[in-house]
């Protein structure tokens, strides 16, 4: 399935999939270099790396356990970003993740909808 993204939707999916790499590689860090899986969201990095090379290379074309994975990724951002809004450091801070909320929103909502068409 082709997915179309705005460049606003595909900047934030690429972010969300570089702060999950850099989540996964600390955590695995002080390992003897064995691979696990998210336990968060049961992504294993070999995936989120593959998801993250599709999308830097701009090529949406998601298979369906991708599309799903990306969904479960963007739930788990929405739930952080939802509890930040909660516990803000400031207000400009609120304001700046209730934009990002947003734009994850709108960007779920179309991983979700290609999920539904696959």
């Amino acid at each position: 399935m082709q997915l179309h993204l705005e460049p606003d939707e595909l900047n934030l999916l690429t972010n969300v999939l570089l702060e999950r790499v850099g989540t996964v590689s600390a955590a695995q860090a002080p390992s003897s270099g064995n691979v696990q899986s998210d336990r968060g969201i049961g992504q294993s990095p070999r995936f989120i790396n593959d998801v993250l090379d599709k999308v830097l290379a701009r090529d949406l074309r998601l298979d369906s356990d991708e599309l799903e994975g990306v969904a479960d990724l963007l739930r788990a951002q929405k739930r952080t970003l939802t509890e930040g809004i909660a516990h803000p450091e400031n207000a400009a801070h609120k304001i700046e993740l209730q934009q990002k909320l947003g734009l994850l929103e709108r960007l779920l909502e179309r991983v979700t909808e290609a999920c539904v068409m696959f």
